[in-house]
């Protein structure tokens, strides 16, 4: 089998909406939840596709995904980045990966983004 050439992976914020599923292990009473990711890929395309596939295998149910883009996109947009969110994404670049960094449950008739 050939090697194939090293790609240039980058980094994409994205922000999953979840619903419920058995043994999610979301919170008792919530309806669902927000997660913030970083995910690594070629195209922001790539990076969805590996962050869904994750979360599905984690008993996880994406019902939408919306993406902020590439850490240099976001900067040129005016996005503060804070120290811990950059070791994240750096983390997600090294291990070619999917971080979560953060997960905000909904409760009730809350507005979900």
């Amino acid at each position: 089998m050939a090697k194939q050439k090293p790609s240039k992976q980058q980094v994409y914020t994205l922000v999953v909406q979840v619903g419920r599923h058995a043994d999610d292990g979301l919170p008792e009473g919530s309806t669902g939840a927000a997660l913030m990711c970083y995910a690594s890929g070629v195209d922001e395309a790539e990076a969805v596709r590996e962050t869904v596939a994750i979360l599905k295998q984690a008993d996880l149910a994406p019902l939408d995904v919306s993406g902020y883009g590439t850490l240099a996109e976001r900067e040129a947009e005016g996005h503060e980045i804070e120290p811990d969110e950059r070791e994240l994404m750096q983390r997600a670049l090294d291990e070619n990966s999917v971080v979560v960094a953060q997960m905000t449950p909904f409760f009730g008739d809350q507005d979900q983004p």
